[in-house]
């Protein structure tokens, strides 16, 4: 049996009241799923500033109303310490997930970012250590790696920060340390790398590059490549972020306690190369996609080059094995892509207009 599997039946034995923040968000919304599937009490908590209640909504539906009953939601901000407080009442297991993504917004406006990443973190800290909270996870980010050319990525080998998202990140992973050694919490960060999967959002300036590039396709709108392409990053599908934050939060080694882990695939993915396998993929369905061309323009401000995570600490401490590579990932999550980013649901891909070549 494997190591998630063993920590699911554990957790489904054993009912625990969770709190998720950020639950309105991406990788947030798929945690509250997995628990509530799992017969838990689960607190959640979303601002909505990045997040939408249409992935509560969607979380709902498919656990059902009685699980749905089992869930306490709070609307605030994790900038405000009560609000924190209120969210961590009878709480057993933190998963903190809520925080200001993207380099881009980091630059654009860095007080806002320090606001939610730092401010909010340290809330969540000192709420969690009050209300005697057992255990900690926390979404740290493999953007803490800055300009270090070592690859791959190893957790105790980070250089300097390139944006004012990653020094967040990076604030947050010292703040962790020193209070599991000041106050004896335990507390896990996990390092994601490039998350993708359902749920996450296609639109604005800052959305993740999966999600953004599948609606270009569909809607015939024109796919932008930052650089030349062979920038390369380990794209990680959400199914493998779910097991890293359910083996951390349930691990009884003392070792891997009070550790930061990287969360990913181990492999490296080139843009050019993701850009052929979504054309590909959609193709099979809507066959005018295979005509689509992406669009070069220069490289964006903070972008590290290339990206891939040694996740030999997980695997060894957590227990962590991968399930999904990227494309099985992309392949798994496909139809939700195809049903929510698609203007006409047909397989012929009749009326999908496509970018000129």
């Amino acid at each position: 049996m494997t190591a998630v599997r063993q920590v699911q039946e554990r957790i489904a034995r054993q009912p625990r009241r969770w709190l998720v923040t950020g639950s309105a968000g991406f990788i947030g919304s798929h945690l509250l799923e997995v628990l509530l599937r799992l017969g838990q009490e689960v607190t959640s908590l979303d601002n909505f500033a990045t997040g939408h209640r249409r992935n509560l909504e969607e979380v709902r539906a498919a656990v059902g109303e009685e699980a749905w009953a089992r869930h306490r939601f709070i609307e605030g901000d994790i900038a405000d310490l009560a609000v924190c407080r209120e969210a961590c009442k009878g709480v057993d297991i933190v998963l903190h997930q809520a925080a200001l993504g993207s380099v881009p917004r980091s630059l654009a406006d860095p007080i806002t970012t320090n606001t939610a990443n730092v401010t909010g973190f340290l809330n969540m800290l000192v709420a969690a250590r009050d209300a005697g909270v057992k255990r900690f996870v926390y979404a740290a980010s493999s953007s803490t790696y800055g300009d270090s050319p070592h690859l791959p990525k190893i957790e105790d080998r980070i250089g300097r920060p390139l944006s004012p998202y990653a020094v967040t990140k990076y604030v947050n992973e010292l703040y962790a340390d020193v209070f599991a050694r000041a106050y004896g919490m335990q507390n896990i960060g996990l390092r994601y790398f490039n998350v993708f999967g359902a749920r996450q959002d296609p639109n604005g300036a800052y959305a993740a590059v999966i999600p953004r590039w599948i609606k270009a396709l569909l809607e015939g709108g024109q796919v932008v490549i930052y650089g030349d392409g062979e920038t390369s990053r380990d794209f990680c599908y959400i199914a493998n972020a779910v097991q890293a934050n359910l083996l951390a939060a349930l691990t009884e080694d003392e070792a891997a306690v009070n550790q930061v882990y990287n969360v990913a695939v181990g492999g490296r993915t080139t843009l050019n190369h993701l850009f052929a396998m979504l054309r590909e993929l959609l193709s099979q369905r809507f066959p005018a996609v295979a005509q689509a061309q992406a669009a070069y323009a220069d490289f964006r401000p903070g972008d590290v080059r290339h990206s891939q995570a040694d996740i030999s600490k997980a695997c060894r401490l957590l227990g962590y094995a991968p399930t999904h590579d990227v494309r099985a990932g992309l392949e798994e999550a496909l139809a939700w892509y195809v049903e929510h980013f698609s203007r006409r649901g047909s397989a012929d891909g009749a009326g999908t207009r496509m970018a000129a070549p």
